[in-house]
C-alpha cells in the first residue's frame, strides 16, 4: 500500500510540476479551445490568472515530488483539482480523463495523510481564550 501512495503523490507531483511549468513555457503545445471554454481561457490568459496558478501547481508538484509539506501541497492543489474538473465538466469534456486521474491520485495521497485534516471536519470547536497576562513594570536603571 505505501508503494501505490508513493507512486500516486509522485505522479500527481510530475503532472503538477509538467503542466504548472508549461503555464510558463510553452513546451507542450496545445490548441486553445473553442467556444466559452476558449473565452473563459481568453480571460484568464489576458489576466494573467493562470500565471499565478501555474506557479501554484509548480510549487504543490516540487512539494509532492520532495516529499515535504504534503499537506499543503494538497491544501494548495484541491480548489484548483476542483476548478480543472469543472472546467471540463461545464465546458470542454476532451481532458475530462486527465482531470479524473489526477483527481483519484490526489484522493489517494489526501487518505494517506488524512490525520493532518482531522482538525478541519469536527462539526463544533471549544474556543479558548488567551491567558492574561499580568503587567509587568520595566525598571530602568538609570
Amino acid at each position: 500500500m505505501k508503494t501505490s501512495i508513493n507512486i500516486s503523490r509522485f505522479l500527481l507531483g510530475l503532472i503538477f510540476l509538467i503542466f504548472g511549468l508549461n503555464g510558463f513555457l510553452h513546451f507542450i503545445p496545445m490548441p486553445p479551445p473553442s467556444g466559452v471554454a476558449g473565452q473563459f481561457m481568453g480571460a484568464l490568459f489576458v489576466s494573467k490568472y493562470l500565471l499565478v496558478v501555474s506557479a501554484l501547481q509548480v510549487i504543490s508538484g516540487v512539494l509532492l515530488l520532495i516529499n515535504r509539506y504534503v499537506p499543503l501541497a494538497l491544501t494548495i492543489l484541491g480548489p484548483i483539482i476542483v476548478n480543472i474538473l469543472l472546467f471540463h465538466v461545464l465546458m470542454n469534456p476532451a481532458g475530462f480523463g486527465l482531470a479524473l486521474l489526477v483527481s483519484v491520485l490526489w484522493v489517494l495521497v489526501f487518505a494517506s495523510v488524512h490525520s493532518a485534516f482531522a482538525g478541519i471536519v469536527e462539526a463544533r470547536v471549544e474556543t479558548r481564550t488567551a491567558p492574561v497576562r499580568g503587567h509587568s513594570r520595566v525598571i530602568s536603571p538609570a
